[in-house]
């Protein structure tokens, strides 16, 4: 039992460490896309059993393909001017919105109506209600000299976290928008994304370093307005804890080790209600439409949904996701506070230390390697069940692959250490069926078992093999002198002596009693016969130890016999072995026998 305990500890090592090998190596980084896989799959199923819904007042005016279409007909080219926007926005006003924001950037002048941009920036001075975006990049200077942005843009930030990496989220340039803009109102946040290295944007950064300040992103901000409004929050400093939380009045959003927060999705495209902009566009010129709806209360995301404007991401919930709706997607999880929280490394660490374990015990004792099998996997998916619903329940991504490794490692080890121990035992019970346990020495059913085999391979290759019988001179009245413990004593010694005087092919073996044997394969009888001499010589000058410190000298007789000349059957040459040893014995003992 003591032994099995230290193995399971010791395997138990073996496997954090591997764990932690496996950190350290480039196989993590396979691990992280598997994992992140794992993500979406548990996404995916939520979003298929409508385990949430979106919040119904964030609404879509979408530039889809139909508004494309109409823009390129009604207006001869995109993007659309300036005044237009300024249109839209002082139409939307009048029904009273609790935010607008375009997932635009307005970059740059537009030479055909210089006064269409002095329209849109008008109205957004007019409105504190109105947001846009702008993106940082890391192009060279020699291409874009950096600008340098109002302060107010800027807010403070402390990160207290040791785990989070700023690498990803700083950048050394900007795609500044119109400095009309950004020097007329402070609502502009930036709109850069987070992909993972598979390619797929399953997180959003909640700040970007420029220039040694941070700048909030483009929801954070919607998402923190609209809660001014209705749960009176506000935030003048942005701190983020030891344990990767960013606090946000009575919310905490949990960031990953690159300062993003993780999206919870709550469906494919189309998800949210979606607004044609061409129809918004109609309906300010006047123009029929079936265009009914009421803005009042909601947040307004314009943004493009047409593919030919290649704003289209990859997301869990599909592989053509337009960029507005994970705008829409990361209000909605500021809002309803349903970002993704990922549980810490300890958790891991623990979760495959107790799946290694429970593996480990139920190979361990289950006699069947198929009923373990089962029962692993059964625990496994019982594992991946409640991962599911520590996400659906409280948005808690609870990792997969590095527990899966865990028992997948523990049940093959366990299987290999539970057959060591099983031949291990197979092979120490084959030793008590076959060895004496006195001296050490094979026993007489072995010894048997020898002869017969010896005697059919010596049948099958014509060669020659001996029998060497053994007694010890007057072992009796020995005992009757010194007692059965030196008896035991002497067996022992002689035992030894024998197995030290022959070749590692030769079979020694205790006959019974005070008789021991010795089977010599491929030997010829002369051979057979200095052997005999030279162990009965070694023996009579040999002082043997005795229980009660004392010593004295033992000797032996030997009889000899060799197939095929002494007989072809294990009885025959038995026969013949003890007819020589009696000869030895009625001829003074302490010799071979002829």
């Amino acid at each position: 039992m003591l032994k099995k305990f230290l193995y399971i500890i010791g395997l138990l090592l073996i496997l954090v460490l591997l764990l932690l090998g496996f950190k350290k190596t480039n196989l993590s980084s396979f691990i992280d896309i598997v994992e992140s896989r794992t993500f979406d799959l548990r996404q995916s199923i939520m979003i298929n059993a409508n385990a949430k819904k979106v919040n119904d007042n964030i609404v879509i005016v979408a530039i889809d393909d139909a508004s494309y279409e109409y823009i390129l007909d009604n207006y001869g080219e995109w993007p659309l001017t300036r005044d237009i926007y300024a249109q839209m926005i002082e139409y939307l006003e009048q029904q009273q919105p609790k935010i607008i924001a375009f997932d635009l950037m307005f970059v740059k002048s537009l030479k055909s109506k210089p006064n269409a941009d002095k329209a849109l920036v008008d109205a957004m001075k007019k409105y504190n209600n109105v947001y846009t975006a702008m993106n940082f990049d890391n192009q060279p200077e020699e291409l874009r000299t950096p600008v340098k942005l109002p302060d107010n843009l800027a807010v403070d930030v402390e990160i207290q976290s040791d785990n989070i990496n700023l690498d990803s989220i700083t950048f050394s340039n900007c795609r500044a928008i119109l400095s009309d803009i950004l020097n007329s109102t402070s609502n502009v946040g930036i709109i850069n994304v987070s992909r993972a290295d598979d390619g797929i944007l399953r997180k959003m950064p909640m700040f970007a370093r420029y220039q040694n300040k941070f700048y909030p992103h483009l929801g954070l901000k919607v998402g923190l307005d609209y809660l001014k409004t209705t749960e009176n929050q506000t935030i003048n400093k942005f701190i983020v804890d030891k344990n990767s939380d960013l606090i946000l009045g009575s919310r905490k959003v949990y960031l990953d080790t690159d300062g993003s927060a993780i999206l919870n999705w709550y469906g494919p495209s189309g998800t949210y209600t979606h607004i044609p902009m061409y129809k918004l566009i109609k309906k300010i010129k006047g123009e029929p439409t079936d265009l009914n709806y009421s803005f009042k209360n909601k947040i307004i995301y314009f943004g493009t949904t047409a593919a030919s404007l290649f704003d289209i991401k990859t997301v869990p919930a599909g592989k053509i996701y337009p960029g507005v709706e994970v705008q829409a997607t990361y209000v909605n999880n500021l809002i309803d506070n349903n970002f993704i929280t990922k549980a810490g490394k300890l958790y891991t660490v623990i979760a495959s230390v107790i799946l290694a374990l429970v593996t480990i015990l139920l190979v361990m004792k289950l006699s069947s390697a198929v009923i373990a099998s089962i029962s692993v996997v059964g625990i496994y998916m019982a594992y991946v069940i409640a991962s599911y619903y520590a996400m659906k329940l409280s948005n808690l991504w609870i990792e997969l692959v590095y527990p899966l490794l865990a028992a997948i490692l523990a049940f093959i080890t366990a299987l290999i250490i539970k057959y060591l121990i099983k031949s291990r035992d197979f092979e120490q019970q084959y030793k008590l069926a076959t060895t004496d346990g006195l001296t050490d020495l094979y026993n007489h059913r072995y010894f048997q078992d020898q002869m017969k085999m010896n005697v059919e391979h010596s049948k099958r290759y014509e060669t020659n093999f001996s029998l060497i019988i053994i007694d010890i001179d007057f072992f009796k009245k020995f005992n009757d002198t010194y007692g059965h413990q030196s008896g035991d004593a002497v067996l022992r010694q002689v035992a030894q002596i024998l197995k030290r005087n022959v070749r590692a092919t030769d079979i020694v073996c205790r006959y019974g009693g005070e008789e021991m044997s010795i089977i010599l394969p491929n030997t010829g009888k002369d051979e057979a016969q200095m052997t005999a001499e030279k162990i009965c010589k070694i023996v009579s000058e040999k002082q043997f130890k005795l229980n009660n410190d004392k010593e004295t000298h033992v000797t032996i007789s030997l009889g000899v016999s060799t197939y095929p000349f002494d007989g072809e059957t294990p009885t025959n040459l038995i026969d013949a072995a003890d007819k020589r040893l009696y000869n030895a014995k009625n001829n003074g003992r302490n010799q071979v026998g002829q």
